[in-house]
């Protein structure tokens, strides 16, 4: 049972930080009330979400501001899409 769990991150085990991560594998950056949108999730839940993210180095963020309302924007590390590729992989070797 272990080695069909092997390759797993528990950093994607929320749907939320599973989500954030498909996002960001198909966008170069995205901001946060785009996710929040696309989650269907609330200020704090996604906030404390992409923070565990940030401690894995999965995503980066950068604040500016846009019409003098503060733009936070997220992008996937490298490390971040190298482990959710190997997350992937792993659920596809699991179905299989």
């Amino acid at each position: 049972m272990k080695r069909l769990l092997q390759g797993f991150d528990k950093a994607f085990e929320n749907k939320i930080r599973l989500g954030v991560m498909a996002i960001l594998m198909v966008n170069d950056e995205v901001d946060f009330n785009t996710l929040k949108e696309l989650l269907h999730a609330t200020d704090g839940n996604l906030a404390s979400h992409l923070k565990q993210l940030e401690k894995n180095d999965y995503v980066s963020f950068t604040k500016t501001f846009q019409d003098r309302k503060p733009l936070t924007q997220y992008r996937a590390t490298d490390a971040g899409r190298k482990a959710f590729q190997r997350h992937l992989t792993a659920l596809e070797s699991l179905l299989k």
